[in-house]
């Protein structure tokens, strides 16, 4: 595992265009599947990070809190030649064993990852209304390693301030993962 920090995508970005598989319908989902009224959370993830599997709970959560308020969108990117756990089944399967009902979404070229400058797993990108990007960076400063229990304080707040139409803290820090295992 090389632990990689995330890149930092300029803030106010657009939201960038995709259309990939969705590994639990077994279709296509775009940004047109969005729904446009509501901000979405676009998370760079994938099966095997002990990073991302340290925020399972979390991610459950963020699920039943914000569903209503939120598009929420994963996307692994990762290479699943040498790293066959990542496939798009073992995806479905995690999904499943996980409850989650938001899509998850595999970049098989890896090009929406290199668009969004992707660099780690977790990542998140959280865009407002207007499709602008507001939060970009870490869940939380917890890790695999650390005593403390994740609880998304860093990306909650934001999703809580751009639903109350409050600011968000501008100082945003980059997540830290496993680095996206590029072809």
């Amino acid at each position: 595992m090389a632990l990689k920090y995330s890149s930092m995508l300029e803030l106010q970005s657009n939201l960038i265009e995709f259309d990939l598989l969705n590994t639990i319908t077994d279709e296509n989902f775009s940004i047109i599947n969005l729904d446009q009224t509501k901000p979405s959370l676009i998370m760079f993830i994938c099966n095997h990070c002990p990073y991302v599997i340290h925020y399972h709970q979390q991610i459950q959560k963020l699920e039943k809190d914000f569903r209503d308020k939120f598009n929420l969108v994963a996307i692994s990117s990762n290479d699943i030649v040498n790293y066959p756990q990542d496939g798009p089944e073992q995806m479905k399967l995690l999904w499943k064993e996980l409850g989650l009902r938001f899509p998850y979404l595999y970049d098989e070229t890896q090009n929406i990852a290199k668009k969004y400058k992707a660099e780690c797993t977790p990542e998140f990108y959280l865009f407002n209304e207007d499709k602008k990007l507001v939060y970009r960076g870490r869940f939380d400063e917890t890790s695999p390693s650390s005593e403390k229990d994740p609880d998304g304080k860093d990306l909650r707040n934001a999703m809580y301030c751009l639903v109350a139409g409050e600011k968000i803290a501008s100082e945003q820090y980059p997540s830290m993962g496993c680095n996206i295992k590029w072809k």
